[in-house]
């Protein structure tokens, strides 16, 4: 049953262009972890928190500074200017060691004006676990402008109040990982597909030798590797080349509610169907009339509202007809033909699946 299971799979016609196994899925356990901080920016124009407002800044300044030998009394609160509390984030590779360096993102958490010019004074970075994985510091690059006025105007260009530090953290810590301690190496699919799984697995055995790999369920397919981390890492390089023959995708059509964009997959077929179009457009105008009262009557001028209603339709009779086997190309012209907007055209498939001619799974995002 297996033989022939793998003979009919290997004569399923499938695109001509061939994917790598690198570009079609990762590798299990090998993925980078989000670190974050809180720290201080210093040496702004200014433009830093305001301290009535973001009374945590001068907490944060006046533990960094007890920390520094400086006691400042309990009793008074520094104006400070110059000073914002931001939050620091990263993402730590997979293999970081540490003396390598990572970009950092630098956003303000309190109402800084601008980070332009200030430099991030040396900030812990956490993960998930509460351990310090690395350590940042350095000179905020910021790409956005803010000016304001006395009058309160304001002209921003992006995002002032946010920035990042090119190799601004020096990584401390190596996060483990399972790389080198099961025998099997598994391929997580970036997108689930019972055909791709069992070509990719298809694909690696006829590159690399029978019973190599074996596809466990429609994301992820193993493959035994090598103990020894030298020849494990040489036999990933030669796995992850290995071309493979994607499965064509699902037939959906994707809507997007906001932007009016629809997306029609090329596996989207039309049952015979008969689809009429028309818009209708209502004109609404106001248009007032005064009303003057006659001499000596001590009445008053008032405006009287009166309403025009109109109501007009647009593109009536336009009517077409899908025969059995349409596909995305006839689909789309039927529908220009008729000059439908991307409203008309959601509000034609959405019809078309209700009736149940189209052949696609409708998605709305």
């Amino acid at each position: 049953m297996a033989r022939c299971l793998t003979a009919l799979l290997m004569f399923v016609p499938g695109l001509a262009h061939a994917e790598r196994v690198k570009d079609l899925a990762s590798v299990q356990g090998v993925r980078s972890n989000p670190l974050i901080g809180y720290g201080l920016v210093v040496g702004l124009d200014g433009t830093g928190d305001q301290t009535t407002q973001a009374p945590f800044t001068t907490q944060s300044l006046k533990s960094m500074l007890a920390q520094l030998g400086i006691t400042v009394p309990a009793n008074v609160n520094p104006q400070l200017k110059n000073v914002a509390a931001v939050a620091i984030s990263a993402d730590l590779p997979a293999f970081a060691k540490p003396g390598q360096q990572i970009d950092v993102t630098v956003s303000s958490l309190g109402n800084a004006g601008s980070l332009r010019g200030g430099a991030l004074l040396m900030t812990p970075l956490k993960g998930a676990d509460g351990q310090v994985y690395a350590i940042a510091q350095g000179n905020v690059v910021v790409g956005g402008l803010g000016v304001s006025g006395k009058d309160g105007s304001r002209v921003s260009i992006n995002v002032p109040s946010a920035g990042r530090i090119p190799n601004g953290a020096q990584v401390e810590r190596v996060v483990a990982n399972g790389f080198d301690s099961s025998p099997d190496l598994h391929f997580n699919l970036n997108t689930p597909d019972f055909t791709t799984a069992a070509r990719m697995a298809q694909s690696i055995n006829a590159a690399l030798g029978t019973s190599m790999a074996r596809a466990e369920d429609a994301v992820t397919v193993s493959v035994h590797a090598p103990a020894d981390a030298n020849q494990r890492v040489t036999f990933l390089s030669i796995v992850e080349n290995v071309e493979v023959t994607p499965a064509d995708a699902a037939a959906k059509v994707v809507i997007n509610s906001r932007t009016g964009t629809v997306v029609i997959g090329s596996r989207v077929r039309v049952s015979p169907a008969a689809v009429s179009h028309g818009s209708l457009a209502v004109t609404i105008s106001e248009k007032p009339q005064i009303s003057q009262p006659g001499a000596f009557s001590e009445g008053q001028t008032v405006a009287v509202p009166r309403s025009q209603i109109e109501v007009t339709q647009e593109g009536a009779g336009h009517m077409f007809v899908f025969d059995t086997g349409v596909n995305l190309d006839d689909l789309v012209k039927a529908v220009n033909q008729v000059g439908a907007a991307p409203g008309d055209l959601v509000a034609i498939l959405e019809a078309l699946k209700e009736a149940g001619a189209l052949r696609a799974e409708l998605v709305v995002i």
